[in-house]
This record gives C-alpha cells, sequence and structure tokens, in this order.
C-alpha cells in the first residue's frame, strides 16, 4: 500500500483528472472542496507523441471552458492503460494507446508547467469509486469492459500488493478447458465476462454486441442465452475472488458494461445467489449483499485520477527535523 498526502499548492485551487482511453479521454477539474467542476471529453492520439498532446489538449481546454489559467491548476493526475510507474510517470506498453515507453508526466508537466502524476486507469478509478460512494475501510473495483480488471482501496489508498498487482481478477483461470483468452491461459475470468471475449464469441454484427447478447436471450436464442450465462457466472467468479482473496466490504462494478444496468446488476447477484446455495460458508457471506453498480457514464475514473494528481508518495516527501 502507498501512503500519500494531499500536495500544497497554495493559491491553485483546482486539481484535474483525465481518464485516458483507447479513443476518448474524459477529462474532470475539481475544486478544492471536491466538487467536479468542470467535465469535458476528447478524442484520444495514437503514438507517444500524439497522446501527450491529447493529454496536454484536454487539460488547457478544461482550463478555457472554466475561464481559468494554468496557474490555476493545482496538479493534474492521469488514469491510463498500461504497466505504470507511479512514481515516475512513466507508462509501458500501453497497446491500444500505441505507446511502448512514454515518460508522460515529465513531458506533460514540461509542456504546461503544472506537476503530474500518472495511475493505472483501473487504480484510479477504484479510488474515485471508493470516494464518490462514500466507502469507508475495504472496497474492490471491478471494471467490466472490454477486458476485466480490478482495483482494491484500503482506508482511502490504493492497495498495490507486492508488484502492483493486486486485485487483477481478470486473467485468473476458473476453467483450465474454457475458452482460449488473449494471455495464452484457458478460461480465465476474462473470457467469461469480458465484452471483447463474448463479442468474438458471438460473432455476429453489431455496434453494441453485449447488449444484443442480452437481447436475443431474452428472446430465447440457445446461443445468446449460454454467453449471457457466462457473463453473470464470470462477473460472480470476479466478485467471489475478490472477496474471498482480501475479505473487502464492498465490490463496485464499474466499466462500459454497467450500460446494461439492471439487467447486469440483478444477472450477477442471481448468480451469486445460485453459486451459495450448496455451501452455508458462501451463503454466510452475503455476496450478493455487496455487490453496487456505477452509473453509466460515472466519472468515477476521472475523479480518481484528480485525487492521485494531488496526492505524493511519502517516500518523496522530505521531512525537515
Amino acid at each position: 500500500m502507498t501512503d500519500a498526502v494531499i500536495a500544497d499548492h497554495s493559491g491553485r485551487p483546482i486539481r484535474v483528472g483525465l481518464d485516458v482511453g483507447g479513443t476518448k479521454i474524459d477529462a474532470v477539474a475539481v475544486s478544492s472542496d471536491d466538487r467536479i467542476v468542470a467535465r469535458l471529453r476528447r478524442a484520444t492520439g495514437w503514438g507517444e507523441d500524439a497522446v501527450v498532446d491529447s493529454i496536454v489538449g484536454a487539460v488547457l481546454g478544461l482550463a478555457d471552458e472554466l475561464g481559468v489559467t494554468t496557474s490555476d491548476i493545482a496538479s493534474v493526475g492521469v488514469g491510463i492503460p498500461g504497466l505504470v510507474d507511479s512514481d515516475s510517470g512513466r507508462v509501458l506498453h500501453a497497446v491500444n494507446l500505441g505507446v511502448e515507453s512514454l515518460d508522460l508526466a515529465v513531458r506533460a508537466s514540461a509542456r504546461i508547467g503544472v506537476p503530474f502524476r500518472v495511475e493505472n486507469d483501473v487504480k484510479a478509478a477504484a479510488l474515485g469509486a471508493a470516494v464518490l460512494r462514500g466507502v469507508e475501510g475495504s472496497m474492490a473495483y471491478l471494471n467490466l469492459g472490454t477486458g476485466v480488471a480490478a482495483g482494491i482501496v484500503v482506508d482511502g489508498r490504493i492497495w498495490r500488493g507486492s508488484r502492483g498487482t493486486a486485485g487483477e481478477v481478470g486473467h485468473l483461470s476458473v476453467d483450465p478447458s474454457g475458452r482460449l483468452c488473449g494471455c495464452g491461459q484457458h478460461g480465465c475470468i476474462e473470457t467469461f465476462c469480458g465484452g471483447g471475449a463474448l463479442a468474438k464469441a458471438w460473432g455476429r454484427p453489431g455496434a453494441l454486441p453485449v447488449r444484443d447478447i442480452l437481447d436475443a436471450a431474452d428472446a430465447g436464442d440457445a446461443d445468446a442465452l449460454a454467453l449471457r450465462a457466462d457473463l453473470f457466472h464470470g462477473a460472480a467468479a470476479g466478485v467471489r475472488v475478490l472477496v474471498l482473496s482480501a475479505d473487502v466490504e464492498r465490490v463496485i462494478i464499474g466499466g462500459g458494461l454497467t450500460a446494461l444496468g439492471d439487467r447486469l446488476e440483478n444477472g450477477v447477484r442471481g448468480a451469486l445467489r445460485a453459486g451459495a446455495e450448496a455451501s452455508a460458508f458462501m451463503r454466510s457471506l452475503r455476496l450478493d449483499e455487496r455487490i453496487e453498480l456505477l452509473p453509466a457514464g460515472s466519472p468515477a475514473a476521472a475523479f480518481g485520477a484528480a485525487l492521485v494528481g494531488a496526492s505524493v508518495p511519502s517516500k518523496e516527501i522530505v521531512s525537515h527535523g
């Protein structure tokens, strides 16, 4: 776990948070009392230079919308996919952005003179969800999107584990004879409830394939019924693993599949109840009562990035005796 304190940038009241995705950046400006005072979306560029340009452009766009200058911005936090060294602000292997190795914090800060901090996007979202939902103690954030990932927050801090992978359940194999996963294993949780894996298994054209699957299942399509069961089974497995391994009090589900709303939430609750029927121990955990869905379009990831940007790891703080 990384301890953090809020950085002191006297007279600079605005904190900016950016959730950088493969196609768009969700950007928010956060006031000193934790209110989101502006929000915008911008397209994400492809390649290292374009990613930096996009991030800088989003920060400047927020400043224009608020009628402030960069001198009013205390910090910028960036949540971004890939392997992130949060101390140096370097991003590695963000393949969906065309980034192999990028000193993002250094390059972006040099452009506009504002301190940047960088965090993995799901970990930033976990922190944002914890604060927005008023979670005290421990919680896990389960991101169901094209892929599946998770983060854990304990007492308001991201819990990383020894190598930064705490809570990552997407590539935990729960069926060695199941579908091949992109990671090379078979039957990973992501192959059951990741949007990309479901769309591939569905194999039919459509703008929103997972929604199409649910619609077709409601109409009795046999293939869709099986895939819908996979979706609920996989998401329930993710919840089960997070609670059993880390004993978190709550699991908040976010990501693009939350657009499915009650159909997703009710399906996952049902799968959790069904999975506990044969076990008094599992029933005692009341897993179906410990989940909640973020509203579709929630700013949790960008808001969490803003919180990350406003923090400084304790090992970076020099104590003056």
